[in-house]
């Protein structure tokens, strides 16, 4: 059974919150709720999900408790609407209208507890026409026009993992929506409200600033033609001589003569301002980063502000001294994982327990929040 864990639980601690188990961007919102010091029950079905990885290595499982319902068993939704009526957050990731047929949806949970945050997690959102539909990140980012700015010119758009959809533009605007509407619910008259969380949405509203751009006219739409997009030869990435690559993004004059410095390029490189020889430019850079390896350009750039790094790989970035000192990455039952973001002076997080297993608290939850429901039997087989 999962235990409470031993270390600072952060500025929602206190905070009761109900996970109904699904994959992506639901679950990592629950874990950063729970980072943050929530009590965060997921209630996990018989069986698993059916699609996922081994729940003792599923990070986005941290700091959480978890029980055992069945929501198609008769009694399964009413066990749901007893810990909806002790919890101050639920959050659901299923397609509309499929709660509501569980008997879980936001009327009935609402109706057994008015203050409630329901928060839903979908791709397309509540409503219109794709709703009903099935989907996966590239598709929401591919929509909203995100995807479209990404890769090289002529090449197909590059896709960012799910990190830009799913995470971002789900789980973060989730989080965001949650955190306002309790503190509507918390004020004096305040009441429980729905969050509707669409990926769409979040990842549309991610880009206002290159929309913004796009309007004033310093912004291109397509892809290989902005500052910002891969085009410009000082913001990008470089190969080095042992096929590893080093990233640079002087934007500032004072930082590029720096970077060109350094580089060894300053008094035979065309100016930067002459966009007609930007692809000169980026050969000269391109050429001299071949002539020495990732680590030895790390070494001529350390201590600069020519805004110069090396590309890590997610094994090699907890052992990079400045995220190392930092504690960016813990270690926790013998899995590294990125730690809880962001800091808070006066009520630090932590991880406190690792990755639960699917109905390891159910009997613990059931005497904590008094749902007597959830508590089961179990025959102590050990000989």
């Amino acid at each position: 059974m999962a235990t409470p864990g031993n270390g600072p639980r952060g500025p929602l601690d206190g905070l009761r919150v109900v996970e109904l188990a699904g994959i992506g961007p639901g679950p990592f919102a629950a874990m950063l709720l729970a980072d943050l010091g929530a009590d965060v029950v997921r209630v996990d079905r018989p069986g698993g999900a059916g699609l996922g990885i081994d729940p003792a290595r599923d990070l986005t499982n941290r700091n959480k408790r978890s029980v055992l319902v069945d929501l198609k068993a008769p009694d399964g939704p009413a066990t749901v609407l007893d810990l909806a009526a002790r919890a101050d957050v639920l959050i659901e990731g299923y397609r509309p209208g499929v709660a509501e047929r569980l008997g879980v949806g936001p009327e009935a949970c609402l109706a057994r507890n008015p203050k409630l945050v329901y928060g839903r997690m979908t791709g397309w959102g509540q409503d219109g026409p794709l709703a009903e539909r099935a989907g996966h990140d590239i598709a929401y980012i591919a929509l909203t026009g995100t995807l479209s700015m990404i890769g090289r010119p002529g090449e197909p758009p590059t896709v960012p993992a799910n990190l830009v959809g799913d995470y971002a533009g789900g789980s973060l605007y989730l989080v965001v929506g949650i955190l306002a509407a309790l503190q509507h619910a918390r004020t004096p008259g305040g009441t429980g409200q729905v969050v509707d969380a669409a990926i769409v949405d979040g990842a549309a509203h991610l880009a206002t600033m290159i929309h913004g751009m796009l309007a004033a006219g310093s912004w291109q739409d397509r892809r290989g033609a902005n500052l910002l997009d891969g085009s410009c030869p000082f913001y990008g990435s470089y190969e080095t001589a042992d096929g590893q690559y080093m990233a640079v993004g002087p934007l500032e004059q004072r930082f590029y003569e720096e970077f060109v410095t350094l580089l060894g390029i300053a008094e035979t490189v065309p100016d930067r301002n002459d966009l007609a020889r930007w692809d000169e430019l980026r050969a000269a850079v391109a050429d001299r980063f071949r002539t020495r390896t990732r680590a030895e350009w790390t070494e001529v750039f350390d201590g600069s502000d020519a805004c110069a790094a090396p590309v890590l790989s997610l094994r090699e970035a907890p052992h990079h001294p400045h995220l190392a000192a930092r504690a960016t990455f813990v270690e926790h039952g013998g899995l590294t994982q990125p730690a809880p973001a962001p800091r808070f002076s006066a009520t630090p997080t932590s991880v406190r327990t690792g990755p639960v297993l699917p109905g390891a608290d159910t009997d613990a939850v059931a005497a904590d929040w008094d749902v007597p429901g959830l508590r089961t039997t179990r025959k102590d087989t050990t000989p």
